[in-house]
């Protein structure tokens, strides 16, 4: 099969729009239809058209009084989103290197995204059998330890959004009894740490914990994850929770969390 290149699939319609919204970088003022259309060399009605589309979505709000147009609460909710990711990837480097180091085992971060969860980082154990890289690719909430985290600190009716009543079964070991679920989740909150103990991948184990940044939002989770062989219920308890508690107190703190 031939490859195409990328800017072969372009959408004209969401590049312009991309347009529109940079015309606003670097600069506080606020732009009319006329000026946008004479930057962008596009019929004013196009302009028009494309920026009532990002007004409906939030990204471009107009002066009611000037009839101008400037950003939306949209681009700065993505801007600070942006920000900490970034910033929650670059503080947990190290922390992730020294889980590998003193576990012994593959460790990753990871974020939220509505219903599942994103790797943002992952590294990988030196030992010949370990768990490989699970990035670019969305995990369930149900039945990874990351997920369990998020759930454990969601609301009532953030986790009613979050599960679906017919819980996906990925292995015999998976939980798909939601009542069961939710009791288990509960006391991920109480014990402040998470396990998963083949119900996403068969003889696969994960230990996850919270990473807090100062506002005291939950950003992300960190995990170790290993074989079912090697993670043993005693090594779990006495060696990988006291190692990966430190470590996500730590990142927490790095991240300006005081709890």
């Amino acid at each position: 099969m031939v490859r195409r290149e990328k800017s072969n699939y372009v959408i004209q319609s969401v590049s312009h729009s991309l347009d529109v919204l940079e015309q606003f970088y670097g600069s506080a003022d606020e732009i009319g239809v006329t000026e946008l259309s004479k930057r962008l060399k596009l019929h004013k009605n196009n302009v028009f058209r494309l920026l009532a589309t990002l007004e409906a979505r939030g990204y471009i709000e107009q002066n009611k009084s000037t009839e101008n147009y400037r950003l939306g609460l949209k681009c700065l909710q993505l801007g600070q989103t942006y920000v900490q990711q970034m910033g929650f990837l670059l503080q947990a480097k190290s922390t992730l290197e020294e889980l590998v180091k003193t576990a012994k085992e593959s460790s990753f971060v990871a974020i939220r995204k509505g219903t599942a969860i994103v790797p943002l980082d992952f590294v990988e154990a030196r030992s010949a059998v370990r768990v490989v890289s699970f990035l670019g690719t969305t995990l369930p909430l149900h039945c990874t330890a990351p997920g369990k985290i998020f759930l454990a600190f969601d609301s009532e009716e953030g986790l009613n959004q979050s599960l679906p009543e017919k819980l996906d079964r990925y292995t015999d070991k998976t939980i798909v009894d939601r009542r069961f679920l939710l009791e288990k989740v509960k006391e991920v909150g109480e014990a402040g740490y998470a396990l998963e103990q083949g119900e996403f991948m068969e003889e696969v184990i994960a230990v996850a914990v919270p990473v807090h940044d100062y506002t005291r939002t939950l950003v992300g989770s960190l995990a170790v994850t290993g074989p079912a062989h090697r993670l043993t219920h005693d090594k779990i308890q006495k060696e990988v929770v006291p190692l990966i508690l430190k470590g996500g107190g730590e990142l927490s703190k790095r991240l300006g969390y005081h709890g």
